[in-house]
Order: structure tokens, then C-alpha cells, then sequence
């Protein structure tokens, strides 16, 4: 396999920190409305959930439901020194 190929597997620890460095870019560093805007966008991906669970058949998903639990443990951020 050709080097441009090769993929490098990438931390999830360093993704969860990117992602999170990008949400706060998009509100200019403004911690409150990233917060705000995570909340609404959870809402409404809950919302749409209750209603793909709602019109779904159980033959459909083999008898599988939703978890309404968080997904993954939350990630602590990295310490302020350094």
C-alpha cells in the first residue's frame, strides 16, 4: 500500500479536544453559547430519535432500541499547565 494511502489512527482523547476547540472557535471563544448551542442540538437529536423509535417496527431493528444514556463517559479536558 502506497504511503498516501496509509491512514494514522487517530487518539480519540486528541479528537474529543479538536472537536471541542472547533465548537468554541465557532462562537468566537464564547464558552456560553457553545453550551447553549450543544444543548439545543441534543434536544432536537432527541426529538428526532423519539420519532425514528416511534415510526420504526420492532421486525424492522430486530427487536433493538434506543439507549436515551449518554453514549460514552465524558472526557475531562487536559490540564491548563504547559
Amino acid at each position: 500500500m502506497p504511503a498516501a494511502q496509509q491512514t494514522i489512527p487517530n487518539d480519540d482523547a486528541d479528537q474529543t479536544l479538536d472537536e471541542f476547540a472547533a465548537a468554541l472557535a465557532w462562537h468566537d471563544g464564547d464558552a456560553e453559547a457553545t453550551i447553549r448551542t450543544l444543548l439545543a442540538d441534543c434536544k432536537h437529536l432527541r426529538e428526532q430519535l423519539a420519532l425514528a423509535e416511534i415510526s420504526m417496527s420492532l421486525g424492522f431493528t430486530r427487536g433493538w432500541r434506543p439507549c436515551r444514556g449518554p453514549a460514552a463517559p465524558v472526557v475531562e479536558s487536559a490540564s491548563a499547565s504547559g
